[in-house]
């Protein structure tokens, strides 16, 4: 991962945590990456509803995923990614 690329995820990683409608936005960004059959649901078109420099590091991450060929919990983002599901996707955590 480049540096580049890891502010990009790490900027959406901060998106994805806080309670917006573009952060929702990202959170279904990053989810449709970590499991898109189960966690996902990320239509194109709702990229029009975020600011341009959220767009930007979308494109980024967007290429890093398909370069990286792996999920992005293998890529050390684990935790966070199960924080972003807590948050947007809490029907998905299991209970102990």
């Amino acid at each position: 991962m480049t540096p580049a690329e890891r502010q990009a995820f790490e900027n959406l990683l901060k998106h994805a945590q806080g309670d917006t409608g573009q952060s929702r936005c990202v959170a279904d960004f990053l989810l449709a990456w970590w499991n898109p059959s189960e966690r996902g649901r990320y239509d194109l078109t709702t990229g029009w509803g975020v600011d341009e420099d959220i767009a930007e590091d979308m494109c980024v991450v967007f290429r890093l995923a398909t370069r990286a060929n792996s999920y992005p919990d293998t890529l050390g983002y684990g935790p966070q990614f199960e924080a972003v599901v807590r948050g947007w996707r809490p029907e998905l955590v299991e209970s102990n």
